[in-house]
């Protein structure tokens, strides 16, 4: 292929890589004075990536001898990951200034994670899978822990580094083995022979398990889940924001282009796989959420929950459910940064507050806090006619559409069980007696994300035609369609 092509292809990944380097070399010799304007930067270098996105090539490129892969997926997750990257480094910047975390690295370790998610999503290759996935983690171990005069940080940054680095050689374990019966690691390599309706070797079927656990662990799924509790509650809160929506992402399309491009024709090897991880993860998501009395653990569980509901589109294994998850992704992006927004609005004297019972009677204290949370709390909990519930609706379609009727009883089942956590939230503000009244201002950062997210929340029903749209092209290209 012509190099001018292949650079055309990699346009984005390459500017967001020098821009990088350029942050980095400016830190270094500003230090910790220039936090605040590289964090400005990283801000800019993602509203240029997104542009740069869209306007890559518009047909399906394939670049560096299969490696790297450019379509409608790719585009459509990539806009997504980085705006959830650029808001969660807008909400970053007031809260390292009152927290005095000056680590100009920190925008940098972001903007490099980007970049793995963006190699991630356009992988075509076992390989280039392989490395923007470890690009990506290592940027966000040292994230994790970037506050390392404070113990819970640092604690979370060790866990996560511990378990990610035993999820990556379970993955690269999977790979080789993949490699080692199939000959190549290819993702169209990989499809051809199985294409052909040959059955895979014993060796395929164990190494594509060990790849499934690997990125289970990515998206925070049960049963490999035991890191995302600890780390929400122990990272800052706009790493735990940029953590609950960029990598959920990236992850989550990497996962449906590894099973359904190069393993498509294995559905049903690897469907009651997907099928049990969707279950498990609806109901411990559901359930051990109830009793949690710290709102980011909170949040920790009602991801896995979502991510359960996300994989309930994936298990279905139809186009219906690759749109069914994108929709549920793009409206898991405003649902989370709204409400994380909100989370960091709760501070009282000076100093964050994190337990739920200190939202208590906040309907009387700050009407329009409490009425953006309760916003966010009705959508997460899939009451229409919020975002929430379409995402829902339509990850349950494709799993009606595939016969998945158990899997779809318990997803509403479990949604139910949601709710009650959600609406004890909504109850605390509205009927309970006011706790003390939390600092104000917001803060303009703040204030302008929860209002743009709530609108976006309330009345994305009137843009859902034109999502849908974009939904079902990305949708169709892993389809051949």
């Amino acid at each position: 292929m012509n190099i001018a092509v292949e650079i055309a292809a990699i346009w984005p990944e390459l500017f967001v890589a020098v821009a990088a380097m350029v942050m980095l070399m400016y830190g270094a010799f500003r230090g910790g004075d220039s936090t605040r304007f590289v964090t400005w930067t990283g801000v800019v270098v993602m509203v240029v990536a997104a542009l740069l996105v869209l306007a890559g090539p518009a047909d399906e490129t394939t670049a560096f001898n299969g490696q790297f892969m450019v379509d409608a997926f790719a585009v459509f997750t990539k806009v997504l990951l980085i705006a959830g990257a650029a808001l969660a480094l807008i909400l970053a910047q007031p809260y390292n200034m009152r927290e005095d975390i000056r680590q100009f690295e920190f925008p940098i370790l972001m903007v490099f994670a980007v970049l793995g998610m963006m190699m991630m999503v356009s992988a075509n290759d076992l390989l280039s899978l392989y490395v923007g996935l470890e690009l990506q983690s290592l940027s966000l171990y040292v994230v994790a822990a970037i506050r390392r005069d404070n113990l819970r940080s640092s604690e979370a940054g060790l866990k996560y580094f511990v378990l990610g680095a035993l999820s990556s050689g379970i993955l690269l374990y999977g790979m080789s083995l993949i490699y080692g019966f199939a000959g190549t690691t290819g993702f169209d390599g990989l499809a051809a022979p199985f294409a052909a309706d040959n059955d895979a070797p014993v060796g395929v079927i164990v190494g594509l398990v060990f790849i499934t656990a690997g990125l289970a662990f990515k998206v925070s799924a049960v049963p490999f889940h035991m890191w995302t509790p600890d780390v929400y509650e122990g990272a800052p809160t706009p790493v735990t924001a940029f953590f609950a929506v960029a990598p959920k992402i990236a992850a989550m399309a990497l996962f449906v282009r590894v099973m359904l491009e190069p393993f498509g024709d294995l559905v049903a090897d690897w469907q009651q796989v997907i099928w049990f991880i969707a279950l498990a993860s609806m109901i411990l998501g559901s359930f051990a959420a109830i009793v949690q009395t710290n709102i980011k653990r909170l949040m920790a569980y009602s991801s896995i929950g979502h991510m359960g509901f996300v994989l309930v589109g994936l298990a279905a294994g139809n186009e219906t459910g690759v749109q069914g998850i994108l929709l549920y992704l793009t409206i898991y992006l405003f649902m989370n940064m709204g409400t994380f927004a909100c989370i960091l609005a709760m501070r009282r004297q000076g100093r964050m507050v994190e337990d739920i019972d200190q939202l208590a009677g906040l309907s009387k204290t700050n009407p329009y806090f409490a009425l953006a949370i309760a916003v966010f709390m009705f959508s997460m909990a899939g009451i229409p006619p919020l975002a929430g519930f379409f995402a829902k609706f339509y990850v349950f379609l494709a799993a009606i559409e595939a016969g998945l009727y158990v899997l779809t009883v318990v997803g509403l089942l479990t949604s139910v069980v949601g709710a009650f956590y959600y609406l004890r939230i909504v109850k605390l503000m509205y009927f309970d007696e006011p706790a003390e009244a939390f600092d104000r201002p917001l803060g303009r950062e703040i204030s302008v994300i929860v209002t743009v997210t709530g609108l976006i929340t309330v009345f994305f029903f009137i843009g859902l035609a034109p999502v849908l749209n974009g939904t079902e092209a990305a949708a169709a290209v892993l389809f051949g369609a």
